[in-house]
C-alpha cells in the first residue's frame, strides 16, 4: 500500500513538474525581464547620455519616450487582432526581428527625429514579442491560479530593472552606440529561441487549465466569468467595468511612465545624483516591486482584485509626492518602496481582473483595446512632465498634479464591479 501511494505521489508530482503553463510562465517572465532592462528601465538611462551628448531637452526627450510609448495604443487593437488570428509564437517572433532593427538604427541616430523614430521602432517589437503576448499566452493556461502565474511574469518585469546598474557599466565602458545595438541583437535572438515555447494551449498537451482536472476537488477560488460566459470585445465594451478599469489603469500610468522617462533626469538635474547613484535609485524599485508581486499573488486569488488596485493607486500617490518634495534621504527611500510596492501589487492585477471579468477566450483584443485608453498615460504623464519642467525649471508642479490624479483614479477601481453577464451582440 506505502509503495503504491510514492508511486502515486511520484506520478502526481512529474505531471506538476512538466505543465507546460509554468513553462510559459518562466519563458515569459526572462522575455519581461530583458524588455525592463534594455528597453523600459534603459530609456531614462539613454536620455541622460543623449541630452549630455547633443543638448536635447527635456521636451524632446519626453517625446521620445511618448511616441515610444504610442505604440501600445496606436497597435493594440491590430495587436490584439493578430494575435487572435495568428497566434502568440507568430507574432512574437515578427516582434523580435523588428526589435532588432530597431536597436541597430538607434545605435547610428544623429538627430530627434532618428532617435524618436528609432525608440518608436524599438517599442514595437518589444510590444509585440512582450507584455500583451506573453499576457495573452499565459491566461490561456491559468485560472484559479491566475494571479499567481501572472505576479510570476512580474517578477520578470521587476528583475530586469535590477540590472540598471550593469546598463550603466556598459553604456560607461562600451559606449551608447555599442550597448544599443549589443541589446538588442541579444534579446532579439534569445526571444527567437524562447518563441518555439509559446502558441499551444492545454489541450494540445493533453492536460487541463492550471494543470489540474477541473471534475476534481478544487483549492483556489475560480475566476468570476465561466468559461460559457466569455466575453467577446464588443460585450466587454459595452461593460461599465471595460471603462473603469482602463480609466484606472491609465491613471497609475500617469506616475509609472513619468518616473520611467524622468527619474534618472530628475535625480541628476535637481536631487544632486550621478548617473551611477541615479541607477542605484532606478535599481532599488525592483525589490520593493518583487514584494509587492508577492503580496499580489498571494492575496490576488483569494481577495477582491479592485481593492489591492485602489490601495495601490494611493501608494503611487504618497510616493511620488514623498520623491517630489524630498529634502532628506529618507524620503527618497520611502518613495522607492511605496512605488515598488504599488507598482508590483497592481501591475499583475491589471491582466487578472480583465480575465477574471471578461474570460480568457477574447483576451487580447479586449487589452487591445483597453491600450487605447493607457496611452493617455503613458504618453501624457511624461510629456506633461517634461513640458512642464522646461518652462518652469522644476519637475516639481508636473510631478505633484501627476501624483494627485493617480490617487484620484483609486475611485475608478473602487467602482468596477465584475459584469454581470455578456450584453447580447447588435447581431443577436
Amino acid at each position: 500500500m506505502r509503495r503504491s501511494t510514492t508511486a502515486a505521489r511520484t506520478a502526481r508530482d512529474a505531471r506538476v513538474r512538466v505543465f507546460h503553463g509554468w513553462k510559459v510562465v518562466g519563458a515569459s517572465a526572462a522575455i519581461l525581464a530583458m524588455h525592463s532592462a534594455f528597453v523600459l528601465q534603459a530609456f531614462g538611462l539613454y536620455a541622460v547620455v543623449l541630452r549630455e551628448q547633443f543638448g536635447w531637452s527635456k521636451t524632446t526627450i519626453s517625446i521620445a519616450y511618448s511616441f515610444n510609448r504610442a505604440e501600445s495604443g496606436l497597435l493594440g487593437p491590430l495587436q490584439g487582432w493578430a494575435l487572435q488570428r495568428f497566434g502568440t509564437k507568430a507574432v512574437m517572433r515578427l516582434g523580435a526581428v523588428v526589435l532588432i532593427a530597431g536597436f541597430l538604427w538607434f545605435s547610428q541616430i544623429e538627430t530627434p527625429l532618428g532617435f524618436i523614430g528609432s525608440f518608436f521602432t524599438i517599442a514595437v517589437g518589444a510590444g509585440l514579442s512582450g507584455f500583451m503576448t506573453v499576457t495573452t499566452e499565459t491566461v490561456r493556461w491559468f485560472e484559479g491560479m491566475r494571479a499567481r502565474a501572472l505576479s510570476i511574469l512580474g517578477l520578470g518585469l521587476a528583475a530586469g530593472g535590477l540590472v540598471v546598474p550593469m546598463v550603466v557599466l556598459a553604456l560607461r565602458q562600451f559606449g551608447w552606440r555599442a550597448t544599443a545595438a549589443g541589446s538588442g541583437l541579444v534579446i532579439g535572438v534569445i526571444v527567437l529561441v524562447l518563441a518555439s515555447i509559446f502558441g499551444t494551449s492545454p489541450a494540445d498537451h493533453g492536460t487541463f487549465v492550471d494543470g489540474t482536472d477541473p471534475n476534481g476537488p478544487q483549492t483556489d477560488n475560480r475566476p468570476v466569468v465561466s468559461a460559457a460566459d466569455h466575453l467577446t470585445a464588443s460585450e466587454a465594451m459595452r461593460t461599465p467595468a471595460f471603462w473603469l478599469i482602463a480609466l484606472g489603469h491609465a491613471s497609475s500610468l500617469l506616475v509609472v511612465g513619468s518616473v520611467i522617462a524622468h527619474l534618472s533626469l530628475y535625480l541628476t538635474s535637481e536631487q544632486g545624483f550621478s548617473l551611477q547613484g541615479a541607477s542605484f535609485v532606478v535599481g532599488a524599485i525592483p525589490l520593493a516591486q518583487m514584494t509587492g508581486m508577492a503580496i499580489g499573488g498571494v492575496f490576488g486569488d483569494r481577495v477582491s482584485k479592485r481593492l489591492l488596485c485602489a490601495l495601490a493607486m494611493l501608494g503611487h500617490m504618497t510616493g511620488l509626492l514623498l520623491l517630489t518634495f524630498a529634502d532628506r534621504t529618507w524620503m527618497i527611500w520611502a518613495f522607492i518602496l511605496l512605488h515598488g510596492l504599488a507598482w508590483g501589487m497592481r501591475g499583475p492585477m491589471m491582466s487578472a481582473i480583465r480575465a477574471d471579468y471578461f474570460g480568457a477566450t477574447h483576451f487580447a483584443q479586449i487589452m487591445g483595446y483597453s491600450s487605447v485608453v493607457l496611452m493617455v498615460g503613458m504618453v501624457g504623464g511624461p510629456l506633461f512632465a517634461g513640458i512642464l519642467a522646461d518652462v518652469t525649471g522644476s519637475y516639481r508642479i508636473g510631478f505633484t498634479v501627476l501624483a494627485l490624479l493617480a490617487g484620484a483614479g483609486s475611485l475608478f477601481f473602487a467602482a468596477a464591479k465584475p459584469p454581470r453577464s455578456p450584453s447580447p451582440s447588435p447581431q443577436q
